[in-house]
């Protein structure tokens, strides 16, 4: 859930925003295609975690009358999440700070972002020039060294390793080899790639082996396929503690423009003093 501070709209990094955005890379950036009987269509691309159920009923073409899923078919599963301290991004120290008092819901180390904040400002430009004798130059205009602004901060980043199965199965070789190229030469030289959901970046690295689980040299009756696996391992992050964080996902401060040291003044009470005429 996005949370709106006067103008910011800040949603934190999630285990489900990285899963999206993974889903949508395979489903909208790549958008693998094939030739069928059918033609050139788009291939289907499933996420594994569903029902079966619900599956059948969300698109009705996936399976045919007897239940089997129809190729070719594209399916995503994440296999494992891994706190991996060697594993890491830029931001690598731990920040944390304590929480307690009546105001630990400030401590949010992670600066994100701020903006001007023009009415306090334009106070602190007002207290400090003179408008008839001085401050104005050719143009017209004032500046002043004390700008307000109001900064934004969120939790630090924690960086998790995950491993999403790719898995390809189709009833043709040639099918296969169409949409497996795309994962090869895509990247280039290199096996990694960057995707982006909700404002994050996130990078990922294919790993190597494409293994192959194929019945092709099986001369029974079962259905033939051709069947790829790709793992996908990316550098993930999270923000908090998700809905059990007890402090809010993103704190708003005010920066110090200006500092004053008020002095104390004695006053001797004259009315008791002797020598008062």
């Amino acid at each position: 859930m996005a949370v709106e501070t006067d103008g910011y709209a800040v949603q934190g990094s999630s285990l489900e925003n990285i899963d999206v955005g993974m889903f949508e890379y395979i489903d909208d950036a790549l958008n693998l295609h094939v030739t069928s009987n059918g033609g050139f269509k788009k291939v289907p691309v499933l996420w594994m975690a569903a029902e079966r159920a619900f599956q059948i009923k969300n698109d009705v073409t996936l399976r045919d009358s007897s239940g089997k899923l129809r190729l070719p078919i594209i399916t995503i599963n994440r296999t494992s999440v891994t706190k991996d301290p060697t594993f890491k991004g830029s931001y690598q120290a731990h920040n944390a700070l304590p929480s307690s008092g009546p105001r630990g819901y400030k401590n949010r180390p992670y600066h994100v972002g701020r903006k001007i904040k023009s009415v306090k400002s334009s106070e602190f430009m007002e207290n400090e020039v003179n408008f008839e004798t001085q401050g104005q130059n050719n143009n017209g205009y004032t500046t002043t060294k004390k700008i307000v602004y109001e900064e934004v901060y969120t939790p630090i980043p924690v960086y998790v390793s995950i491993v999403y199965s790719i898995n390809i199965r189709t009833e043709y070789q040639q099918q296969m080899n169409s949409l497996i190229v795309p994962f090869i030469s895509g990247t280039g030289q290199i096996n990694s790639f960057v995707f982006e959901k909700n404002g994050y970046r996130y990078e990922a690295f294919i790993q190597q082996d494409f293994s192959q689980d194929n019945n092709t040299s099986n001369l029974g009756e079962d259905e033939r396929y051709f069947s790829t696996k790709i793992d996908i391992k990316v550098l993930g992050y999270v923000h908090g503690e998700g809905v059990n964080d007890p402090q809010p996902k993103v704190v708003t401060k005010e920066n110090i423009v200006e500092v004053k040291l008020v002095g104390e003044r004695i006053v001797k009470n004259i009315s008791d003093d002797k020598n008062y005429v």
